[in-house]
Parts: C-alpha cells; sequence; structure tokens
C-alpha cells in the first residue's frame, strides 16, 4: 500500500502514571487504487498484516456496536469524524 504524506496526529500515553509507553498516530491520504497488494507485513518480523477497507460511517457505526473495540483504531476514527477529513461517500 502507497499513501501520501504523514500527518501526525496526536501522540497519547497508553496508561499515564504507570507505563512510559507513548503512541504515534497518524494519518495519511489513501484511495483503493493506492493498494500495491493484498497486506504487508515482513514474514520474517512475523507480521501479517491485513488491509481492511469498509465505507467510514460503517466503521463508526462498528465502534458504536462494540464490533471496534480497539482503542487506537477508536481515537483515529474519531478523530477523523471530528476533523471531517474523509469522505464519507467511500
Amino acid at each position: 500500500m502507497t499513501v501520501g504524506e504523514l500527518i501526525p496526529v496526536f501522540r497519547p500515553w497508553t496508561s499515564p502514571g504507570s507505563v512510559t509507553e507513548r503512541l504515534h498516530c497518524f494519518a495519511a491520504p489513501y484511495s483503493p487504487a493506492s493498494r500495491t497488494g493484498e497486506g504487508g507485513g515482513l514474514a520474517d518480523d512475523g507480521e501479517d498484516i491485513e488491509a481492511v477497507e469498509l465505507p467510514f460511517d460503517e466503521a463508526l457505526a462498528m465502534v458504536d456496536s462494540g464490533e471496534i473495540a480497539d482503542a487506537k483504531t477508536i481515537m483515529l476514527l474519531q478523530w477523523a469524524a471530528l476533523k471531517g477529513v474523509l469522505d464519507r461517500d467511500r
């Protein structure tokens, strides 16, 4: 997958006061034409990355229903909804 320029979104602490882990969240322009393969990752590193495409409103509904429960994904979807950065017709 090839994406446009990375946009720094936010850098939240995962559990302030108990660990020093910090997430670095980014967004980038993308279109289905940007796909260069089915997935990705380095097999030697044990990576198996699956790219999942679905309409933005469907992704938000999946957050609401609990189907999407990953905090990083929820935060980035909410950021995109607040900023209005995605084409909601896709």
